[in-house]
């Protein structure tokens, strides 16, 4: 439990003595501390993540839905058109570059810079459609994984195996999605927002409403003149690439972050874990593969801190910085010939 939280709960307890017109105890602030030390104990244990954990359960419903996306990523190969090449690098570009790499990990995780609520919600809304669920989850996660790197608790760690880093985690265990309350611990700030916590709740409309779009657009675009069979497969190809190929390869190249830079590339940081620079994992997803950099200085909006690690998604934030829809943009401060940590002196 954190100190605030610890002290809030503290106080809670107070009053109740007080109104009552008795004085505090000695014996009444110890029950109160163990009460709360047994409180914090079980929330731990619920939040308890890693594969040992798990108990070699599958989330079955999740199991399905990501056999289902991967059908259907196959399935789109066979129907390719310019325009459905398109309508992914969009949808692609939203969702893994603008929701994932700016939103979900660099703005909301850790902060490393603001932005007006609006636009936080639409590029958390953009974060949805990648199909890794909705914001204080994912916040949550990547928080714990911060905090447990490579060590026991880690959700992803491949130290419990590169499959299990890669995508076991996703479909083995408990799903906590909804569990807002609980991923609080983690991600107080998001469960504080009515906002955050709606997106949470129906991370899977966006995603929907845009499959449909898809489809709309996709039939339209089959032309006038076209036959109903036309129109049809025109929606229905057009949402395969940029719904369901664009999902499953956005996943996976997510996944890659979590996988392969804690197994392969290089460490410019000596971190208390194994993560990796990698240049092949940032350019599909625009530069969270610099891995090590990150998690040398996590609060960094910018990950490649050399001037060949290209970093789209720092780009980004720096053309928003530049129209003033960004602000406080946190940059790594290090010496390129004695690298450390931030906080290593």
């Amino acid at each position: 439990m954190t100190p605030v939280a610890e002290s809030t709960e503290t106080a809670s307890h107070l009053p109740q003595v007080a109104d009552l017109g008795a004085a505090v105890t000695p014996e009444q602030l110890e029950a109160a501390r163990l009460r709360l030390a047994e409180a914090a104990r079980k929330t731990k244990m619920d939040l308890r993540m890693g594969r040992e954990h798990q108990q070699g359960r599958i989330n079955w419903i999740t199991a399905i839905v990501m056999s289902l996306f991967h059908v259907g990523a196959i399935a789109a190969l066979f129907f390719f058109s310019w325009k459905n090449v398109a309508a992914f690098a969009i949808t692609y570009f939203f969702a893994i570059n603008v929701g994932i790499g700016m939103c979900y990990h660099r703005l909301l995780t850790h902060r490393g810079y603001r932005t007006p609520k609006w636009l936080e919600y639409f590029v958390t809304a953009c974060g949805t459609m990648a199909l890794e669920g909705g914001p204080i989850f994912w916040v949550a996660t990547h928080r714990v994984h911060h905090q447990t790197s490579d060590h026991e608790g880690d959700p992803h760690t491949p130290q419990d195996g590169a499959w299990w880093a890669h995508v076991g985690w996703i479909v083995s265990g408990r799903a906590m999605h909804s569990e807002t309350a609980l991923l609080g611990r983690y991600a107080p700030d998001l469960t504080r927002d009515k906002g955050h916590v709606w997106l949470s709740k129906y991370h899977w409309v966006p995603i929907t409403l845009v499959g449909f779009l898809q489809m709309g657009i996709g039939a339209a675009l089959a032309g006038p003149h076209s036959t109903v069979g036309h129109r049809v497969l025109g929606g229905l190809s057009m949402m395969l690439w940029g719904t369901m190929l664009r999902t499953v390869v956005g996943l996976h190249a997510t996944w890659f972050v979590n996988s392969a830079t804690h197994m392969f590339g290089s460490r410019r940081f000596e971190t208390k874990d194994d993560s990796r620079n990698s240049w092949w994992v940032a350019l599909l997803t625009g530069g969270e593969g610099w891995h090590n950099n990150h998690h040398a200085h996590p609060v960094s909006a910018r990950h490649g801190l050399a001037w060949y690690e290209f970093d789209v998604n720092y780009y980004g934030i720096w053309l928003l910085e530049k129209l003033g829809l960004a602000e406080k943009v946190q940059i790594a401060k290090w010496d390129p010939q004695n690298p450390k940590p931030a906080g290593i002196n």
